[in-house]
């Protein structure tokens, strides 16, 4: 049975409009932006990182990972420093602070997840995560 053109443009709205409802509620309810979250978890996951390996591990344009890290380093959480030896690159690490919070982060998102997911089993949520992955895969193959 082939779904119809309506069922795949229904499907692409759904994950449209659920992108626009997590964005922000995921927002409220850590206090950071879903980008700045990924930024910093990144930034735990190495000791320094140059920001152009940060705004490609993120996937978002140099304007907005500037923009960003401007505002996580007026916060506190982050600090950023030029390459003595190349001054166009700009090396990126979390503060103390900045790992102190995103401990506090990681617990709201789990707290937000668990009721995003309430009521799914988990082999519908391992089915789910496929069905993602196999969409996220169609889309880096055919428009990268």
């Amino acid at each position: 049975m082939t779904a119809s053109p309506d069922r795949r443009e229904q499907i692409l709205q759904l994950l449209h409009g659920l992108g626009n409802r997590i964005s922000p509620r995921f927002e409220r309810c850590t206090g950071i932006s879903s980008t700045r979250f990924e930024i910093l978890h990144e930034l735990c996951q190495a000791e320094e990182l140059n920001q152009s390996m940060l705004q490609k591990a993120i996937q978002v344009d140099s304007a907005a990972i500037t923009r960003h890290l401007k505002q996580l380093e007026a916060d506190g959480v982050v600090t950023r420093r030029r390459n003595p030896e190349d001054n166009r690159i700009t090396f990126v690490r979390l503060t103390e602070e900045g790992r102190a919070r995103i401990d506090g982060y990681r617990k709201e998102k789990n707290n937000l997840i668990q009721q995003v997911m309430h009521n799914f089993s988990d082999e519908e949520i391992t089915r789910l995560a496929q069905y993602l992955e196999r969409l996220q895969n169609n889309m880096d193959e055919r428009f990268s």
